[in-house]
């Protein structure tokens, strides 16, 4: 695998990411409490994502927006969990790219 993230991303389903009319889904394993945030690949058929913020609240949650957000170019509000907002396992709807342009952005291109 290569590229930064090290998450395979294929353009229907597999490993991960998923396209969907209202945007890319993205399977995330969440790892708050971290000493610093970060991506930091692949877990499997999942992105692993660090963020120091705590799991409470959905500050956790929101974080790991933001650096999704951040990583691939977009607002905060064109990403959002929409899966699993209490759980480790997530799925985050990114709005405004495709499979590929994540593909991309992410370092798999």
């Amino acid at each position: 695998m290569s590229g930064v993230a090290g998450v395979r991303i294929e353009a229907e389903g597999g490993a991960g990411v998923a396209g969907e009319p209202a945007g890319v889904l993205l399977h995330v394993k969440a790892v708050p409490g971290a000493k610093r945030d970060g991506i930091v690949g692949a877990l499997g058929e999942r992105l692993k994502v660090r963020v120091s913020a705590p799991p409470e609240g959905g500050r956790a949650n929101r974080a790991i927006c933001a650096l999704l957000a951040e990583r691939l170019g977009l607002s905060a509000r064109d990403v959002e969990v929409v899966r699993g907002a209490t759980s480790a396992e997530k799925v985050v709807r990114v709005r405004g790219l495709t499979v590929e342009g994540v593909r991309a952005r992410l370092g798999e291109g």
